[in-house]
């Protein structure tokens, strides 16, 4: 059996060019929304589907210290 890898780099460039369907950051990119927005929903629950997806990794980026990592992703 083939070994699935644990990460997806597409969701590095999904977070890029997505941008936030709802709220007061509506249209905004995932990758540019402001860290106490995304603890908001860390606190209060993920939405469900992709965005939810995209909103804990930015979380995790972010816990990590790891923010800088997208720069040069948002220059391609």
């Amino acid at each position: 059996m083939e070994e699935q890898p644990l990460f997806n780099s597409n969701v590095l460039f999904e977070l890029i060019n997505t941008r936030m369907p709802f709220g007061k950051y509506k249209d905004r990119r995932i990758c540019d929304l402001p860290e106490d927005y995304i603890l908001f929903f860390q606190r209060k629950g993920f939405p469900k589907g992709k965005i939810g997806m995209l909103l804990q990794t930015m979380y995790e980026i972010n816990l990590n210290g790891l923010r800088g990592l997208l720069d040069p992703l948002k220059k391609m």
